[in-house]
């Protein structure tokens, strides 16, 4: 199975101005995910940039970096565009890496990439993993999907779904014995003529009242499945905090 890593990365980050060039361990944040990916089997490691700076970094240390446009409103877009710039086929495997996940396990970006590899019936696979407790299922923070017994995804939500009636009968927050809801990982498979097409696609009402990109494929009757992963992946950094831990990860694996 052949695929190509593609890692978002803007200048711009509310919480954390600069956060791909934020330093771990010697090297810039972008560069660590770079090596992430490139651990996974990807026959080819590419950042996608807004920013010179960040191209030039990623350069630095050995690996692809591509100028895409500034104004882009998602990190899918620039994907977009980074694709039609490379010329891709359609049929060619794209996986996106988020480029503030230092601590992506590369065994995971390949199984997504397998998954979708397998299915010819989809656009797009993604992973997911159990709740953790009752207040991932009602933090709006934690994506919840749900799945069709062929792991085709049916929904996602902030809320929690599904909604178990006999179980938040009394009104207490709980997770349900066997809920079949699972924790939504942002990290996905596309193929290259899906991504050419998605900025065309016009948002839908539930992506807008959401705040859930993915619902727009979803909405255009496009076909997500969930590759279901039993660990929680370890969190990305969106804020100090974030990376103050992970820089200690690092130290402590150095």
């Amino acid at each position: 199975m052949r695929f190509i890593a593609l890692l978002p990365a803007r200048a711009a980050s509310t919480r954390l101005p600069g956060k791909p060039l934020a330093d771990i361990a010697g090297k810039p944040m972008i560069v660590r995910v770079a090596e992430r990916a490139a651990l996974s089997g990807a026959e080819r490691v590419l950042v996608a940039t807004d920013e010179a700076a960040i191209a030039e970094a990623v350069r630095a240390h050995g690996f692809e970096a591509l100028l895409t446009r500034a104004d882009h409103p998602t990190g899918t877009d620039r994907l977009s565009e980074a694709v039609a710039v490379l010329g891709l086929a359609d049929d060619a495997l794209v996986v996106n890496v988020q480029g503030d996940e230092p601590l992506i396990e590369p065994e995971l970006i390949s199984e997504v990439a397998d998954l979708l590899a397998r299915r010819p019936d989809a656009a797009i696979a993604t992973c997911a993993c159990p709740l953790a407790d009752e207040k991932a299922l009602f933090n709006p923070n934690v994506v919840k999907v749900v799945c069709a017994a062929d792991d085709r995804a049916l929904y996602f939500s902030r809320a929690p779904i599904p909604w178990a009636r006999d179980a938040l009968a009394d009104g207490t927050p709980r997770l349900a014995p066997g809920l079949p809801g699972l924790h939504h990982v942002g990290l996905y498979a596309y193929r290259a003529g899906f991504l050419r097409a998605f900025p065309k696609l016009p948002q839908g009402r539930l992506e807008q009242v959401e705040a859930l990109e993915q619902l727009r494929a979803l909405e255009h009757g496009h076909t997500i499945v969930v590759h279901r992963t039993h660990a929680r992946p370890a969190a990305g950094v969106d804020t100090p905090e974030d990376l103050e831990r992970v820089r200690a990860v690092f130290a402590n694996r150095l």
